[in-house]
């Protein structure tokens, strides 16, 4: 894949992708929340990768109930530009964070843009509601406990938090690994909102 920078940022370093399955694929359906956290939790330095749009792979495949008790489905948002973050409660960057993803959210408004997010191996839907409300997080949320949606976002979204654009077609365009910032994601999403829908 080539990985290059953004028209409005200044700094883009390449984010690894060889220990892409050892985040939320490794963990047997016995694991609780607690181990999930203290074995399974890999923080990201917020490194931005950015993909041609020659050089995406297939459209991801992501799918689940939400913490709202709802169903969300990608397919359902071709055509759009979609983000999806990857959080949880016990993330501390998550919390970092989660007022850059409102802002943007509230920024982006009014354009085709979508958000989603995936709540990571949670201990409770509970618990991952109440941490939303909190946070502010009024889009959908997957309630992800076992961590397979790594499979779904095809390994490129390996830390808590990640942060992915998918392009209109669905495919990933751009992905932050460790908690991201406003300038940063509406950075993201101006430039895939801004590619042809070809």
């Amino acid at each position: 894949m080539t990985v290059h920078r953004p028209s409005r940022r200044t700094v883009v370093t390449s984010a690894s992708t060889l220990a892409v399955m050892a985040i939320a694929g490794c963990s047997s359906s016995s694991d609780t929340a607690d181990a999930a956290q203290d074995a399974g939790y890999r923080s990201g330095d917020g490194a931005l990768r950015m993909i041609a749009p020659e050089d995406r792979g297939e459209p991801v495949d992501l799918a689940g109930e939400t913490i709202r008790d709802k169903t969300w489905d990608s397919a359902d948002h071709r055509g759009q530009v979609v983000v999806v973050n990857l959080w949880a409660s016990w993330c501390g960057p998550c919390a970092k964070e989660a007022p850059h993803l409102v802002a943007t959210y509230e920024a982006m408004k009014g354009e085709d843009v979508t958000f989603v997010g995936i709540d990571y191996r949670e201990s409770s839907v509970a618990t991952g509601l109440a941490q939303a409300k909190t946070w502010g997080f009024v889009w959908p949320s997957i309630y992800d406990e076992s961590g397979t949606t790594a499979i779904a976002m095809q390994g490129m979204m390996t830390t808590q938090p990640s942060t992915a654009v998918l392009d209109r077609q669905g495919r990933i365009a751009a992905v932050v690994l460790g908690a991201t910032t406003e300038s940063t994601l509406t950075g993201m999403i101006e430039d895939t909102l801004a590619e042809s829908n070809g």
